[in-house]
């Protein structure tokens, strides 16, 4: 296991500044969170501009990388992550695909282990069909796009969005069927929902799990908290993922905690690192 941490727990941060910490802390690992002053979308014009920006950061700290593309309000100033690609309207998928295809060139560029995505919440009443139909067809763009370049997409459940829980996963990924789609498995998630054992999903996905989120979280709150505020029994964690010989990225997510984020890294690292140690 890697040990990494996600950017968006230093949205306060110059992000080579927050890079710089997290080698100095001990990670090895970024989830680097795709904002504005990284890409500037829709139309793009920001990836020759973000590449020769992230480039040297991440080569002078060592870090691997994986590209996250979860941040709030880069398409819409108004709604927090919309549009999707299950929005009502054909321009507003186009608008989530230009996105995530530049996302896919920046990975590529960088030699990332995924780009980890969502599905996002529905915009309208449109029922389980129609959302499943937008969807698989979206990713099976994103997909054309992204096998040229060989970048893996790794595709999170996220509660209160379309694909909450590991069940609609499942069914996702046997409709989509591809040999670069894959999971992102959020440890506080299944805690929050009561989705079932982690060790039994690490097991069941262990070919395609390629990024790990960990953080505390109290059951059926969903709510990022650090180590030892929450309800997760992070030694059975651990222990499901030397199971199957996890050997990805582990990437602590506390976008709320950006206000202390230095001390929040410390911490984390310190308490995961005690629990590989074991």
């Amino acid at each position: 296991m890697i040990l990494g941490y996600n950017t968006n727990g230093f949205a306060f941060h110059k992000l080579e500044d927050a890079i710089r910490l997290l080698a100095e802390i001990g990670y090895r690992s970024a989830a680097i969170t795709l904002e504005h002053h990284h890409l500037d979308p829709p139309d793009q014009r920001g990836v020759p501009a973000a590449l020769a920006f992230l480039r040297p950061i991440m080569a002078s700290a060592g870090l691997r990388v994986t590209i996250e593309t979860g941040a709030r309000f880069i398409l819409d100033p108004r709604r927090k992550h919309q549009p999707t690609l299950i929005s009502p309207s054909p321009e507003e998928r186009a608008c989530r695909l230009a996105f995530l295809n530049a996302s896919v060139d920046i990975a590529a560029a960088l030699g990332a282990e995924s780009v980890s995505l969502w599905s996002g919440a529905p915009a309208d009443q449109a029922g389980d069909g129609d959302l499943y139909a937008r969807l698989t067809s979206a990713l099976a763009e994103l997909l054309r796009y992204a096998e040229p370049l060989g970048v893996r997409l790794s595709f999170e459940p996220e509660p209160g969005m379309f694909i909450d829980t590991m069940a609609k996963y499942a069914k996702l990924f046997d409709a989509v069927k591809h040999p670069l789609f894959g999971l992102t498995l959020d440890i506080g998630h299944l805690h929050c929902l009561g989705d079932g054992d982690v060790a039994e999903y690490a097991s069941l996905w262990r070919d395609r799990l390629w990024n790990v989120h960990i953080e505390d979280m109290r059951r059926g709150v969903h709510e990022h908290l650090p180590f030892g505020q929450g309800e997760i029994d992070f030694g059975s964690v651990f222990a499901a993922l030397r199971a199957v010989r996890y050997a990805g990225p582990l990437h602590v997510e506390l976008p709320r905690h950006s206000h202390d984020a230095v001390n929040t890294a410390q911490h984390s690292y310190a308490s995961l690192h005690r629990q590989l140690a074991r």
